[in-house]
């Protein structure tokens, strides 16, 4: 059965050219060329990816991003002007999967989209046991993390990123197999994009009471969550 991608950008020939691409890799696709409604219609349960440029009329990416993950897990690969940076540190804060700069390569757009969605199946690492670590329990199973009993919301790649840690926790974590692991893509010593996940489930852990950070940097070489103190 052929997966469903919504691509969201005002450029028609762009959208015609992606959507020709990705009907020749096996994949459904639906475009819609304004911001207006492409919430909801990223939120209708139709599709399984989303493709969201930036810059849109009426509504930009950023404001549709932020609605979506209101209503909706479903994966978002962001398109950014190439260069800007900050539009892609934003949108992954404000939820997207991954992100992909304009002008870009098909082929690694085909690679991307590839990537994420073998991040939402279901895979034989599902079926391994909790992972408990201090205050924190993550169920691969049913993909939810508590920390002292509360459930703490993550996108896909957080989940993901977060059962690599506690797995290996007290040891080394590289940000080599992170990339690769987690982002389904090679090392790039210039992508922000391992150091932005990290930040947010810092962020989304954090004890108010604790003194020491539970996911430390190691710098150079990547990061290690802290076994807790007895």
């Amino acid at each position: 059965m052929a997966r469903t991608i919504l691509i969201v950008d005002d450029d028609r020939e762009l959208c015609e050219l992606v959507a020709e691409l990705l009907r020749g890799e096996g994949f459904d696709v639906g475009a819609h060329h304004s911001g207006a409604g492409a919430a909801d219609l990223a939120a209708s349960g139709h599709y399984e990816l989303v493709i969201l440029d930036v810059m849109l009329p009426e509504q930009n990416g950023f404001e549709i991003l932020r609605e979506l993950r209101r209503r909706s897990a479903v994966p978002v690969i962001l398109l950014t002007a190439r260069g800007e940076d900050v539009d892609r540190i934003v949108g992954l804060e404000i939820g997207a999967d991954d992100y992909l700069p304009k002008p870009f390569n098909t082929r690694e757009l085909t690679a991307r989209i590839r990537a994420v969605l073998r991040r939402t199946q279901p895979r034989e690492q599902d079926t391994l046991p909790r992972v408990t670590v201090g205050d924190v329990t993550l169920d691969p199973a049913t993909r939810t993390v508590f920390r002292n009993n509360a459930a703490v919301e993550l996108t896909t790649v957080e989940f993901d990123l977060l059962h690599m840690l506690l797995a290996s926790a007290g040891r080394v974590v590289t940000r080599e197999d992170i990339s690769q692991r987690v982002l389904g893509r090679g090392f790039d010593p210039f992508d922000r994009s391992i150091d932005v996940h990290i930040g947010k489930v810092r962020r989304k852990l954090a004890d108010p009471a604790a003194a020491d950070e539970r996911i430390k940097t190691i710098r150079g070489v990547g990061y290690i969550y802290a076994q807790p103190r007895d």
